[in-house]
């Protein structure tokens, strides 16, 4: 069975890697549009906020098993089959997208305010406030979260594995269940333990050196660069921001 396993490791670290990358790929600007169309944002929408908001509680609240069920057509229509590693991809990406929006929503809303105003106060447009405080000063936090969605995403890829996703759920499912092995099931459970140990492990370790690192205070490289420009002469007209390389 050792060949076996090992193949069921691959295709589970395969399928969660690629959700993970296009779930902080599309959840990443949607928590962060969270907070800044929220009341005192930047982007001030209290309409687009609630249409935004709606549809990720939504999709959260769905279970996992019943999402991939109703996706399956648009699964097909994607990858050409309802079966497999790479099928199973698409439901876990779209599950885990409004998952970490959600975590990135609670990080960034976490930033020092008075961070953001300075920027303003120095000229910075939205898109320097989000990418010289908002994102830095939020990373240790944002990095907790991208390890909380990986966890989630290898429990809801065992879970997959009761439709022919493959993976370490298929082996368990398959050979610990409908044939009765269950040393290989509880093998499998604790590779999956040993798994998850590892990477939370890792997730941890990296929040915490960002943290000491200054990775809470990310803003200060971006702040230093965003040199005041000199009161124009004979004028009342406050100094503002050259903002130009801090951009």
């Amino acid at each position: 069975m050792r060949p076996l396993l090992e193949q069921a490791c691959w295709d589970t670290l395969y399928m969660v890697g690629w959700s993970t990358l296009i779930a902080v790929v599309g959840g990443l600007p949607l928590g962060i549009l969270l907070v800044l169309t929220d009341r005192g944002g930047l982007l001030r929408n209290v309409v687009a906020n609630k249409v935004i908001g709606q549809v990720v509680n939504v999709a959260r609240s769905m279970p996992f098993i019943i999402l991939m069920v109703a996706l399956m057509g648009f699964t097909r229509t994607v990858t050409g089959t309802t079966i497999g590693r790479e099928a199973a991809i698409v439901p876990l990406a779209i599950g885990a997208i409004p998952f970490f929006a959600r975590l990135v929503e609670t990080a960034v809303r976490e930033v020092d305010h008075g961070l953001v105003e300075a920027v303003q106060a120095m000229g910075g447009n939205t898109w320097t406030v989000v990418r010289r405080v908002l994102v830095p000063e939020s990373l240790p936090s944002l990095i907790s979260s991208a390890t909380t969605t990986v966890v989630a995403l290898i429990g809801y890829s065992a879970m997959a594995g009761t439709v022919g996703a493959g993976g370490l759920g298929d082996i368990a499912i398959r050979y610990g269940y409908q044939r009765f092995e269950t040393g290989l099931m509880w093998i499998t459970v604790a590779v999956l333990a040993v798994v998850i140990s590892v990477i939370q492990l890792a997730g941890d370790h990296a929040a915490r050196t960002l943290h000491r690192r200054g990775g809470g205070s990310g803003a200060a490289p971006g702040l230093r660069r965003l040199k005041p420009r000199p009161k124009p002469a004979g004028t009342d007209e406050p100094a503002t921001a050259d903002v130009t390389k801090a951009a």
